[in-house]
């Protein structure tokens, strides 16, 4: 129910109760009623359960079917390894999925507060989940709202409502009724988990719990649906794929078995080695360690990644809808101009730091104005930051810039007394002695003014003087800015605001990062669309938007309410201003209705959290952020920098290139095993590999070159391209051809070599004699040692899809070191025992060597005569 358009006493009745509070009885009866006040949670899925879920995957059944076949064949070494594996790749899912969920949880810690409130006629110390509405409660500085509640008395209440609203600065709350009116607007009403930061009051609780403005927003998190990332629903498709191509391909081998009078286990040695070849088992962990490195690269770049798989959405992003303040914006507001009559100094500088100068030598009347600046001021200043008002802040700062220090003039004039700012008045004064320092809305102002200072003498203002001056205020308000005026007079005895001496405006506002216009620049070369929404006013946004390089339509709220189909205009809107939490949940899921859009959503507050969870990538602030927020969210800037997101964006773009690289690179390790399986059957061949060969292969000697190819250095024009389509495959069709005429040319070596092993123990092709157990392990020693040869030059080739393989051959050492590391494990089981005997091998003679060195070799030859084709095609 709206309770702030409504009579106080309307309010009483409603909730049927009095000025004087509720008694303890009745109040205990409401908790009965109404509940308590708290967030409530929804139901979560255990442990055990995350973990199970995780072996439901087609993949992961098929190499349980394997671990029962090589039970029932006896290889207990090979049945042990497998559910290794099964474990390792389920421990990973879960994980990535446990730390996932927890907005919830961050709200209900807002609501672990005590409440001043009326009971039984006394002012009482309750916890804060006790309230119920109709609860009278008082609130003073500092404290953190426990409730929504109307207010009844309140003495220079402002209220920090950024977490809520986006609103940048401190409202100004007042008793009083209102119509319709936005949430940001609604000056008689304080809302549960916002921050007294003037004044005091009394208020009347009219919500709690799930009914407040924050439990409703809870409601919104627990009802979005959170979506798979494109890189999750990438690898989903690419499992059933190999799923698919593992059933078929083992139903022809076991068909061909039959056919040629094979023995039972014959075909299932078969099915177990083609289960192992098809399936890329180290893939689900090369994934997820690339992806922790591409965590631990952007940690560096002030980027922090809650879940593994965003690291790749981010590189497909093709929206950012970024918060204004704090993000684009500094969050410290700055005076850019200063006006005395027919003189205007632009200042320099930005935020809180004092370096800066004005555009031209000041005079008195400017000096003067700076002084009353600085002595009509409760804030102060420290490291980084300011203790108050962000506003008397900036007056501080800009007097800084002229060599006024507020410690020195307020030491020389020492305040006496003084006229506490009022929403009312919208004015404020200090006594200093016999002098009156006064600050406040210029039209307001002027009204008290008699005289007005001009070169350093005072005389009779004139109307003509009160037009220009008030022009020069709508001009300075037009350009966003947040404009003071600032008076003074001489007085004996009580501050009174009347007779006062003009003296001049100082203009402010909330400036842009310096790094964020270049970024946006980025954006638009990289095809990434940047959106405004914020809390703020909208001419505020405009400014902002205009000084950045945003171009585009700009909406209200009440805009977006006017608007039916929002998805039919959503792509002429580049700002979105005083909008609530249901307007961003919509604005995302507008630009989420076209398949290809992959959107980032940043946010700091509670009002953020719906949308943060709803975007394909939510973006929290680490500094200003609320905790809502950041477990909402999947990423968390740690310097609340916009520029940030592009650099994160950037190293998405790199990690999911890298990934299509190691993709490739085990991917076609595997169909060349399947290939190499399967036609050893077709043509009668005995297994020239035999399921331990395999899981070496695709655990240990493909493993570290694969995990090398995750930290291939970027390409430079990475953000001159545009993104990648959101449903495009990893491997592309040029990449699948190439991977193809890649297993093939492995393949063919492979068995080449075999055969050729095989001849010289006696074998006559089209035959299957006994052959000698030497002379067997001798060709599976010679078959295995050429498949990990033609993975170490596939692991060069992989480094690029354009380049040939000469090109930034030594620009990765780590994939250097992982290719001598890769020869010196197999180097390992063939010439120590017992690992020669475990995995039925041999030493092979420099000969042998130098033979496996040459075929394996010929992969750089067929993947550069590959390049060169493409090329030529791509030209004609």
């Amino acid at each position: 129910m709206d309770f702030y358009n409504k009579k106080i006493e309307e309010v009483y009745e409603e909730l049927n109760c009095s000025v004087k509070g509720l008694s303890t009885a009745e109040a205990n009866q409401r908790i009965r009623n109404y509940g308590e006040n708290v967030l409530k949670e929804g139901k979560k899925t255990p442990p055990i359960v995350i973990f199970l879920n995780q072996f439901k995957s087609l993949l992961i059944w098929i190499l349980i079917g394997a671990v029962v076949i090589s039970l029932i064949l006896g290889d207990i070494v090979e049945s042990v390894v497998i559910l290794v594996i099964l474990f390792v790749m389920a421990l990973i899912g879960f994980v990535m999925e446990y730390k996932a969920g927890k907005a919830i949880e961050a709200l209900k810690k807002l609501s672990g507060l005590k409440a001043i409130a009326l009971r039984d006629g006394e002012r009482t110390s309750i916890d804060a989940h006790d309230l119920v509405p109709g609860d009278i409660i008082f609130l003073e500085t500092g404290n953190k709202v426990p409730a929504d509640a109307r207010i009844i008395e309140s003495t220079n209440l402002q209220v920090r409502e950024s977490s809520l609203t986006g609103e940048s600065t401190p409202v100004s709350k007042r008793t009083g009724m209102l119509n319709k009116a936005p949430l940001a607007e609604r000056f008689n009403m304080v809302f549960s988990g916002t921050i007294i930061t003037k004044g005091r009051a009394q208020a009347i609780v009219t919500e709690t719990g799930m009914g407040t403005e924050i439990g409703h927003i809870a409601k919104l998190i627990s009802e979005t649906k959170t979506e798979l990332t494109p890189l999750q629903e990438k690898l989903d498709r690419f499992a059933k794929y190999i799923a698919y191509f593992t059933i078929v391909i083992s139903i022809v081998v076991f068909g061909t078995t039959v056919w040629r009078g094979g023995e039972i286990f014959a075909m299932l040695e078969n099915a177990v080695a083609l289960a192992v070849a098809a399936i890329p088992e180290g893939l689900p962990a090369v994934v997820a360690i690339a992806l922790s490195i591409g965590i631990k690269r952007m940690v560096k770049r002030n980027a922090l990644i809650r879940k593994l798989p965003s690291v790749e959405t981010l590189g497909s992003t093709t929206i950012i809808c970024t918060d204004k303040t704090g993000t684009l914006t500094r969050d410290q507001m700055t005076v850019r101009k200063i006006y005395v009559l027919g003189k205007e100094f632009d200042v320099t500088g930005e935020g809180y730091d004092l370096d800066g100068s004005f555009s031209a030598r000041l005079n008195s009347d400017a000096l003067k104005l700076l002084d009353i600046g600085v002595l009509c001021n409760d804030a102060e200043l420290e490291k980084g930051g300011v203790i108050g008002d962000p506003t008397e802040g900036a007056l501080i700062v800009s007097a800084a810039k002229a060599g006024i220090k507020k410690d020195t003039i307020q030491t020389k004039f020492k305040r006496t007394d003084e006229i506490p700012f009022d929403s009312k008045r919208k004015m404020m004064s200090t006594q200093h002695g016999t002098f009156m320092a006064t600050k406040g809305a210029p039209d307001v102002l002027l009204k008290h003014c008699t005289r007005i200072l001009v070169g350093g003498k005072e005389r009779k203002i004139t109307p003509k003087d009160v037009k220009t001056i008030l022009e020069e205020n709508d001009e300075l308000a037009k350009q966003a800015l947040r404009v003071l005026g600032f008076a003074y007079k001489k007085n004996k005895g009580k501050p009174k605001e009347t007779e006062l001496v003009f003296v001049g405006l100082q203009a402010m506002i909330d400036p842009p990062r310096k790094e964020v216009k270049k970024a946006i620049q980025t954006c638009k070369d990289a095809g990434v669309r940047v959106v405004m929404i914020t809390g703020d006013h909208k001419i505020t946004a405009e400014a902002i938007a205009r000084e950045l390089g945003l171009k585009g339509r700009a909406v209200t709220g009440d805009d977006i309410d006017k608007i039916k189909d929002l998805k039919k205009v959503i792509d002429d809107i580049t700002v979105f201003a005083r909008v609530s939490p249901e307007h961003k949940l919509r604005i995302v899921d507008a630009l989420q209705h076209r398949a290809s859009n992959v959107v980032a959503m940043t946010g700091d507050g509670v009002n953020d959290a719906p949308a943060l969870k709803k975007a394909d990538i939510g973006i929290a602030m680490g500094i200003a952020g609320t905790d809502v927020a950041r477990e909402a969210s999947t990423m968390i800037l740690t310097d609340d920098n916009f520029a940030s997101i592009v650099n994160s964006v950037e190293e998405g773009r790199s990690i999911y290139d890298n990934i299509t690289k190691f993709v490739y690179y085990l991917l076609s390790s595997n169909v060349a095993e399947v290939l190499i399986i399967f036609l050893a059957v077709l043509i009668g061949l005995p297994p020239p590999l035999i399921a331990i060969h395999l899981l070496w292969v695709n655990l240990m000697t493909d493993m570290f070159p694969a995990l090398a190819l995750g930290v291939e250095p970027r390409d430079p024009d990475i953000m001159k391209r545009t993104p990648r389509p959101k449903r495009e495959n990893i491997l592309n069709k040029v990449s699948v051809v190439r991977l193809l005429i890649t297993g093939l040319v492995i393949t063919a070596g492979t068995l080449a070599v075999f055969m050729y092993s095989l001849l010289g123990s006696g074998w006559q092709f089209g035959t299957m004699p006994n052959i000698d157990e030497f002379y067997y392990r001798h060709a599976l020693t010679v078959a295995l040692t050429t498949l990990v040869m033609f993975e170490v030059f596939n692991a060069i080739v992989a480094k690029s899809d354009r380049r040939f393989f000469v090109q930034g051959l030594f620009n990765n050492m780590y994939l250097l070191g992982a290719i001598v590391l890769s020869i010196a494990l197999q180097m390992t089981i063939l010439y120590i025992e017992p690992l020669g005997q475990a995995f039925h091998v041999v030493p092979l003679s420099g000969m042998d060597w130098l033979i496996i060195t040459a075929v394996s070799a010929t992969i750089l030859i067929s993947d550069s005569l590959f390049k060169i084709a493409y090329r030529i095609v791509r030209k004609t």
